[in-house]
């Protein structure tokens, strides 16, 4: 089964509390909400203060994506939020292991994050010891960047270095995510999906986000019933 994440820093800034009862309606899976300090990335974004009051206000699960150079600093800072899951960036850390059990010790799942130029061996040792894999298709700390497609052969190596192991961790997308984005990852479609302004903020219809779930949703099942005709014709 597949899961949407909605990024609530492509939302309305201004009408949160009204973004957050849509996206409930429309069966949103996820909250992915980016912790950004400056540093990492060139851009500043969501406080501890303004997360705790988005988890008080919804039942939806919240996805913590830490760009951070600090991640122990950060995740002692939002630990109190009870995310229910936290990635971190492997490409800042030195002792992987020691963040993913720091985040554990709150009882959160942790998750690891790659950037797109990053090889996905960097991350193999660890995949016994988290929940999720958050693959970044455009280097994070913007909306609007182009999808990378050099990140799809690294989503199918990690999906062939877990297809047959006992613990899978989820593989979550983000960047450019919508239709035209899906199709090229159509054989091999990830768990999770984080969409933004191009698949669901955006303002060029008057659909709702209900619908704009429902056509994404579709649209993979279809995508995933032609895969499968396909390989009972070969």
């Amino acid at each position: 089964m597949k899961h949407f994440a909605a990024s609530l820093m492509c939302g309305d800034p201004l009408y949160v509390a009204e973004e957050l009862r849509k996206l409930e309606e429309a069966g949103c899976d996820l909250l992915h909400l980016d912790v950004m300090d400056g540093i990492y990335v060139n851009n500043l974004a969501l406080g501890p203060e303004w997360i705790e009051a988005v988890k008080n206000f919804t039942s939806i699960p919240i996805d913590i994506h830490l760009a951070c150079v600090d991640p122990i600093k950060y995740i002692d800072m939002f630990a109190s939020t009870k995310p229910d899951y936290l990635s971190f960036h492997v490409e800042v850390v030195d002792d992987v292991k020691k963040v993913i059990q720091h985040i554990k010790t709150y009882g959160i799942k942790p998750s690891i994050a790659l950037n797109p130029e990053t090889d996905i061996e960097a991350i193999i040792p660890y995949l016994e010891e988290v929940d999720m894999v958050l693959m970044m298709t455009v280097n994070p700390g913007f909306s609007g960047q182009k999808f990378n497609e050099e990140v799809i052969p690294k989503i199918k190596k990690l999906k062939a270095v877990l297809e047959n192991r006992k613990h899978q961790p989820l593989i979550e997308v983000d960047g450019n995510i919508h239709s035209g984005t899906i199709a090229l990852m159509e054989d091999i479609q990830p768990d999770v999906y984080v969409l933004g302004t191009s698949a669901l903020f955006h303002n060029k219809d008057q659909s709702s986000y209900t619908e704009r779930l429902e056509f994404l949703k579709r649209f993979i099942d279809s995508l995933e019933k032609e895969k499968s005709s396909l390989k009972s014709i070969t």
